[in-house]
């Protein structure tokens, strides 16, 4: 009888196994690419990043926990925008 115990437990053990391994990984890290024609100095361009993040927020994505953005400054230099879409 012990054997039979035995051999169930292992069984639901198995079939258990990828559930926790599935609910033990963490969420996804999305990237976002933000590119501006404003240049760091310009306060334009840090109240839209500062509105930018607080819709983030508001959505539920914080930056460095499941979303990544990278933020790019062409500063009025098209060639600079050029470059940056088609490293993407």
């Amino acid at each position: 009888m012990r054997r039979r115990q035995f051999i169930t437990l292992l069984g639901g053990a198995a079939a258990a196994w990828p559930l926790a391994a599935r609910a033990q990984q963490s969420e996804r890290m999305r990237r976002i690419g933000v590119l501006m024609g404003l240049s760091d100095s310009d306060p334009k361009a840090q109240s839209r990043i500062a509105a930018f993040r607080k819709m983030l927020q508001g959505l539920g994505w914080t930056e460095g926990r499941n979303v990544q953005a990278d933020y790019y400054r062409a500063a009025g230099d098209i060639d600079a925008r050029i470059r940056w879409q088609k490293s993407w």
